[in-house]
């Protein structure tokens, strides 16, 4: 067994995130990096050593600085418990928080028929919970389904790509799920959460005609990869509204269920009333974020609180134990995928 892990966030600078004094994430104290704006945290990573900075290292607790690889190499069984793990066999998801000032660009990652046939990229499905949204501030997801891949093309030379693009209004707690292959773009104002396969392959369609030599278009890649039509539609509800997702309210626990694909499940918790869950061996790691209120997580390893913006792994084999909210809590509750999530 293995007690419940609590990580390092690390920082990572991006040209559209916010300036520091106006940052959730600093003000969650999240790491900073001299002379550059932060605009995500890795708060669960396990990458391939080709990442820089792709490996998350344990705060405190007996497993104190050991990296999540390393964890995963000497406890796989009580890390992962029947989890299905990621092709290379990392840990199988990779979360984050994201802070966008500015919109990010039209983007595609590959699917499983490229990640073959180019063996330096990796799959990469991925879903943002929004926690904040400044009024008017969109996402965009998917081509239009009646638009071709020619008539696309068109678009891009012509400047107008946005006419064949869907987008959407979001709000605190909606989900977007973005399957490999599927175009998109988180826009400004927004903080978000995001859950994905454990990949860092990008390839930019159009980049809001920045022209930053830094950020280069990929078109032949993008081109590549991305989908059209149906074949965008892999039978997971592409946007789930925080308001319209399914609710199981008990003994003061409320879960919303945003998401489930194959590679993972989110659900919302809100607490009416502060409650002890018990933590027992499910045999399928989870992580948890908490947006709001706070937690204490307690085994025989020892104990810890979280506060916002902490992120916690609970282990497929987890000890025995207990987590304590506090009322009027938010924690955002990512399940990794196992065998039965593709049981028919």
């Amino acid at each position: 067994m293995l007690p419940p892990l609590l990580f390092h966030p690390i920082a990572k600078a991006r040209a559209w995130a916010p300036i520091p004094s106006e940052s959730h994430l600093f003000r969650w104290q999240k790491p900073l990096i001299h002379g550059a704006r932060v605009g995500e945290t890795w708060e669960v990573a396990d990458l391939p050593d080709s990442i820089l900075d792709g490996q998350s290292r344990v705060r405190g607790g007996a497993f104190d600085g050991r990296t999540l690889r390393d964890i995963r190499t000497h406890h796989r069984d009580e890390l992962l418990g029947i989890a299905t793990p990621a092709a290379d066999g990392a840990f199988p998801i990779l979360v984050k928080f994201l802070e966008a000032a500015d919109n990010l660009s039209l983007q595609v990652h590959p699917d499983e028929a490229y990640a073959r046939a180019h063996p330096e990229s990796h799959l990469k499905t991925e879903a943002w919970i929004i926690i904040e949204a400044k009024p008017g501030a969109r996402v965009y997801r998917g081509i239009r389904d009646s638009t071709s891949a020619a008539e696309f093309e068109a678009a891009l030379v012509a400047g107008r790509a946005l006419d064949h693009v869907e987008s959407f209004n979001v709000a605190r707690g909606d989900c977007v799920y973005l399957p490999s292959g599927t175009c998109h773009a988180l826009g400004g104002g927004i903080l978000a959460a995001e859950v994905q396969t454990p990949s860092d392959t990008t390839f930019r369609v159009w980049d809001w005609n920045r022209a930053d030599p830094a950020r280069p278009l990929h078109s032949e890649a993008a081109r590549a990869c991305m989908k059209f039509g149906a074949e965008q539609h892999d039978g997971c509800a592409g946007m789930v509204r925080f308001t319209d997702a399914p609710i199981m309210d008990v003994g003061g626990v409320i879960t919303r269920r945003l998401c489930r694909s194959k590679f993972f499940t989110i659900e919302w918790i809100d607490t009416t009333a502060e409650v002890a869950i018990p933590l027992y061996d499910s045999g399928v790691p989870e992580v948890w974020m908490t947006l709001a209120g706070s937690s204490a997580w307690t085994t025989a390893s020892g104990s810890f609180n979280t506060e916002v913006g902490d992120t916690v792994l609970r282990p497929g084999r987890v000890e025995a134990g207990a987590v304590r909210l506090m009322r009027g809590s938010s924690i955002l509750r990512f399940i990794c995928a196992s065998p039965l999530d593709s049981a028919s």
